[in-house]
């Protein structure tokens, strides 16, 4: 009977750190952090053009096509209004126009206006440029509370193991009288 409650209450001891491993989330190293390799973008499109924005360090880069071929719109005067811009973005290249940023843009949503005109059409389009930071996921960690409820009832265990070998042995001795 002795060797039946060893092996219980060993088996119990040898459980409970498994207890602090819940919902299979990793408790090793974190992992490493990423680098954010996405500029902040803002995309707008009308039924003749299709317009993203990239902000790239100072400049403002914005790629200009045709909506229905996805063909870039070369020679074309762009012109960009807000978040505290305004004027003329040069073409770069076919489709490519850059407007030079005096100062930094704050983090923020900055609602941007541009105009594009062309030798056969004109429209204005609105968009956001988003230069907010990406929240960072929220880490999870263990606080002192769960520790103490996970002893308590560890604690509860194994006194009540305690107690019924003790009213086991006890029974085995009035038997055995």
């Amino acid at each position: 009977m002795r060797s039946l409650a060893v092996a219980a209450a060993v088996a119990m001891f040898s459980m409970t750190p498994a207890a602090f491993a819940h919902g299979g989330e990793d408790h090793g190293a974190p992992p490493p952090t990423v680098s954010q390799g996405v500029t902040p973008r803002a995309v707008a499109a009308t039924e003749e053009f299709e317009v993203v924005a990239a902000l790239e360090g100072k400049q403002l880069v914005v790629y200009v096509d045709r909506f229905a071929t996805n063909e870039p719109v070369v020679k074309a005067k762009v012109e960009i209004e807000g978040a505290g811009l305004k004027g003329l973005a040069a073409e770069a290249a076919p489709g490519t126009y850059v407007m030079d940023i005096a100062t930094a843009m704050p983090p923020a949503k900055h609602a941007l206006t541009i105009s594009i005109e062309t030798g056969d059409s004109a429209d204005l389009l609105s968009a956001t440029l988003d230069t907010s930071l990406a929240v960072v996921a929220e880490e999870h960690a263990h606080n002192w509370g769960e520790r103490v409820v996970w002893s308590l009832a560890t604690l509860l265990l194994l006194v009540t193991t305690l107690l019924i070998v003790r009213r086991n042995k006890k029974k085995a001795k009035g038997i055995h009288k």
